[in-house]
């Protein structure tokens, strides 16, 4: 049983965290009335995709921790600081409506995920390739984010 909780919690746990921000954040999402840039997806596309990225990210770190149950620090401290970086990007940029910072709190994004990426490969490639789809939407987002601070 213990086991079987402990699955849980590592596929599930980046779920909640972004349930949790989505809830404190939800009154505050102004996206619909922002001008955007070209490729804006809908605004319905977001809890979507995000989704399935919180998703792709449990399973990874779920099959990095099955194969390194210990002792690999750097990558489990990766993981939960790109989380809570990840989370506060969405606080900073719905709640506080802080733009400028958002472009600079997604970079700080990027650059962890591409690192914990890297770390993931040498340790478990399948993990690191659930990373991508999480990089290209943080690309993605950082252009939307440096679009929408320009043309705000």
């Amino acid at each position: 049983m213990k086991n079987i909780l402990k699955k849980g919690f590592y596929i599930f746990f980046s779920l909640v965290i972004g349930g949790i921000v989505s809830i404190i954040i939800k009154d505050h999402i102004d996206y619909s009335i922002l001008n955007k840039p070209p490729l804006s997806p809908p605004k319905l596309l977001f809890p979507i995709a995000w989704s399935i990225i919180y998703l792709l990210m449990g399973i990874s770190y779920y099959l990095f921790r099955k194969d390194y149950p210990n002792n690999e620090d750097k990558i489990t401290f990766l993981y939960y600081f790109q989380l809570f970086i990840n989370a506060l990007w969405s606080i900073i940029f719905f709640l506080f409506k802080w733009r400028f910072l958002a472009i600079i709190w997604i970079l700080l994004l990027l650059a962890l995920i591409v690192w914990l990426t890297m770390l993931l490969y040498q340790k478990v490639k399948i993990s690191s390739y659930l990373y991508i789809p999480y990089i290209i939407w943080v690309i993605f987002a950082t252009y939307l984010t440096i679009g929408i601070y320009i043309l705000n």
